[in-house]
């Protein structure tokens, strides 16, 4: 049971190129929009942030709640949803191109895990053959 001519020709072809010097990275290339959109998903997926911003709308309720002289928003805090939707509507394409990008990436890495196991499993294969032609001639 050895390889075939075409198992032979892609195991020459997957030597040539040899997958390990491609490995993807998410590092690599990325345009200043890619950059931006990752540096956003950082902060706005970060416990910081939404600490942070917690605190902002825990301030910014109360204040209006316990304001005696002026409500700038008062309640039902319709400035408040308002900037709320406006950040909802502007961070949620920012995080798909983000996540996007990354799913290309993984798909780019499961094709070079792909041909690495395909050549791991041709190399492994060869030296089946060799070693049981070996164990033919000294018999």
């Amino acid at each position: 049971m050895g390889l075939t001519k075409d198992e032979v020709a892609l195991i020459e072809q997957l030597r040539a190129i040899n997958p390990a010097s491609d490995i993807p990275s998410y590092e690599d290339d990325r345009s200043l929009g890619e950059r931006v959109a990752d540096r956003v998903v950082a902060v706005v997926g970060s416990w910081r942030f939404l600490i942070i911003q917690s605190i902002l709308l825990t301030a910014w309720i109360i204040l209006n709640v316990l304001a005696y002289v002026h409500h700038w928003d008062p309640y039902p805090f319709i400035l408040l949803n308002l900037m709320l939707s406006f950040q909802a509507a502007y961070t949620a394409p920012v995080i798909l191109m983000s996540q996007n990008r990354e799913a290309q990436i993984d798909r780019q890495k499961l094709a070079y895990y792909y041909n690495v196991n395909v050549k791991q499993e041709l190399e492994i294969e060869l030296l089946h053959q060799k070693i049981d032609e070996l164990l033919a001639r000294t018999k």
